[in-house]
């Protein structure tokens, strides 16, 4: 087995690995739990479920042809604080995980030296403020003309 297929291997089996973890957290919780917070700068454990499902959505879908922050994407809308049904939160959580290994399936060998893009940089985003970041980075990589590449 070759170097990269090697690697793809470990990714795909370490992303599943995380997933399960993650898995029986949110079986062991209630709907009241994965909903709580512990103060109001703090996320509850559905707000993180809905940032990682856009996150995974977003990042890796296309993503080798098209950049990482599509933007049908609405990452302010995730950090939201209305509650949801630990069914509804599974369905979401689910619905992300399937389009990563989705990608990850569809990964060649010779696809790890491609080059991909997410906004031209790859950092935190204060809440409410996802918008005015898009602009910024797209107007300092490439005056807003909405390629961006690293």
């Amino acid at each position: 087995m070759s170097l990269g297929s090697t690697y793809l291997t470990i990714v795909k089996k370490r992303f599943q690995s995380v997933k399960e973890l993650a898995d029986i957290t949110i079986q062991r919780l209630s709907g009241e739990e994965l909903n709580w917070t512990f103060n109001e700068e703090s996320n509850s454990t559905a707000v993180i479920i809905r940032h990682m499902n856009g996150n995974m959505v977003s990042r890796w879908t296309d993503f080798l042809i098209s950049d990482g922050e599509k933007p049908y994407r609405n990452r302010d809308e995730e950090f939201s604080t209305a509650t949801a049904s630990k069914d509804e939160l599974i369905l979401i959580w689910e619905r992300g995980w399937k389009v990563l290994f989705s990608a990850l399936e569809s990964l060649k060998e010779q696809d790890l030296l491609k080059n991909i893009t997410i906004r031209g940089e790859s950092l935190s985003i204060p809440k409410g403020k996802s918008d005015q970041f898009l602009k910024e980075m797209l107007d300092k990589h490439n005056d807003g003309k909405g390629i961006v590449s690293i």
